[in-house]
């Protein structure tokens, strides 16, 4: 199993390069200046190369980008270009906030998404399996911003059970929360079923039946548990695309997380965030990854090389 860890680390170490060049080059792609930006619209040009000089943007990119490197792995970020405080204290709370978001998300989509492909792969090719289908194809379909405004629209304008924006309380998570985990339970509920049905017509199943079990009997304590060993990839992917990802739903609902950060530090310019933020991110979807190929191997030891 350590073998089988250090190799996934190794193989995670260049994406994870790759992503922070990109990252450090796209801020610098754009157009626009952000010592005279920090300095302040009307300040002279010797004050906007002094600040060019103190936020090391005179060096060349290859300097710049080590210490970039550098600062991420140390948790110095830098300042904001907008508030001048710490970008760590900027994206802390934004990223609880994302974090707490997306958890509720995956939680509801596993729980949805494992019950309606269950149900599809046990009644196959009949109306609720069609159903089960048609209702996986709205949700990945269906843009989230529009899913959210439909949403926001029945649930908050015109039966008023919700609110319509915000983080005050728990129930101004339930709307996002559900955009959110829409698309990915339809994605699980038709990898749920395609795994499940696949299961049942493997030959212990049918050895199972002639036993004379009950078909709830066989397909929760023989298929269901099979069925599920490769739904945990899809739900890792989920999660680092529910967590990346968010950045639409939360501007609809005004939730203050780190998607919606970045969307605000573009608008502002305020590259520090921008990349930091983005930078953090990338990290968390490698590094949900990693974890999701570390269970996988717990749950399917024949995936481990010998």
């Amino acid at each position: 199993m350590i073998p089988f860890a250090l190799r996934r680390l190794l193989l995670a170490a260049p994406v994870f390069a790759g992503v922070s060049l990109a990252v450090f080059l796209m801020i610098h792609l754009i157009p626009g200046d952000p010592a005279r930006l920090y300095a302040g619209l009307e300040a002279s040009q010797e004050d906007v190369e002094g600040v060019r000089r103190a936020l090391g943007l005179h060096e060349p990119l290859p300097v710049q980008y080590g210490r970039f490197l550098g600062r991420f792995v140390t948790g110095d970020l830098g300042r904001s270009l907008k508030t001048g405080r710490p970008v760590a204290e900027e994206i802390a709370a934004r990223y609880s906030s994302t974090v707490l978001l997306a958890s509720l998300a995956i939680a509801s989509a596993v729980v949805l998404g494992s019950a309606t492909g269950v149900v599809a792969a046990v009644w196959r090719r009949s109306a609720v399996d069609q159903a089960a289908l048609l209702a996986s194809l709205l949700g990945l379909s269906l843009p989230s911003f529009f899913l959210g405004l439909v949403l926001m629209l029945v649930f908050s304008v015109q039966l008023g059970r919700l609110p319509l924006a915000g983080n005050a309380t728990w129930r101004h998570a339930v709307l996002p929360a559900v955009t959110l985990a829409l698309p990915a339970a339809a994605v699980i509920s038709r990898m749920v079923r395609g795994s499940l049905v696949e299961v049942l017509e493997q030959d212990y199943i049918r050895t199972a039946r002639s036993k004379g079990l009950t078909e709830w009997v066989v397909v929760n304590s023989h298929a269901v548990r099979n069925a599920l060993i490769p739904v945990v990839t899809v739900v890792g992917l989920q999660l680092g695309y529910l967590l990346g990802g968010a950045v639409v739903t939360e501007t609809v609902f005004s939730w203050p997380g780190i998607g919606r950060l970045i969307v605000q530090s573009i608008a502002a310019r305020d590259f520090p965030v921008v990349q930091a933020a983005v930078l953090l991110l990338a990290v968390t979807f490698v590094t949900i990854n990693l974890v999701t190929d570390m269970l996988y191997a717990v749950l399917d030891p024949r995936i481990r090389p010998g």
